[in-house]
């Protein structure tokens, strides 16, 4: 299992990103796919789920009407659309599958919202 994050960057607050996430090494098809994000000195928190057909998503409610998680099954790929950013958004942002009971992740992009 292979998972590589990319599109992070300095953004002023109220701009927007889009992170995505390169799978491979498993069928990603089958599995709901996960964004985590990690701010200095914090623990790492739950920020957006997909399920594996992409009909079901879940946000953190302090992310909620501003990010939106998709997926391109045929693309590997899975994204992370943040718009309205905000100071309290600076994280290393990290994709995530759970395989068989066991946490994959990838290696994160930093995203940071400064002025």
């Amino acid at each position: 299992v292979q998972l590589v994050e990319s599109g992070g960057g300095l953004v002023q607050p109220g701009g927007s990103l889009r992170l995505s996430c390169v799978a491979s090494g498993f069928t990603i098809s089958t599995y709901y796919m996960n964004w985590y994000r990690q701010a200095p000195g914090k623990e790492r928190e739950f920020v957006a789920r997909i399920s594996n057909g992409g009909g079901i998503t879940n946000y953190a409610d302090s992310v909620k009407g501003r990010f939106t998680i998709s997926r391109d099954n045929a693309k590997y790929l899975v994204y992370l659309q943040m718009n309205s950013l905000k100071p309290e958004d600076t994280a290393v942002y990290y994709c995530n599958v759970r395989k068989q009971s066991v946490d994959y992740w990838g290696q994160g992009t930093q995203v940071t919202v400064s002025s």
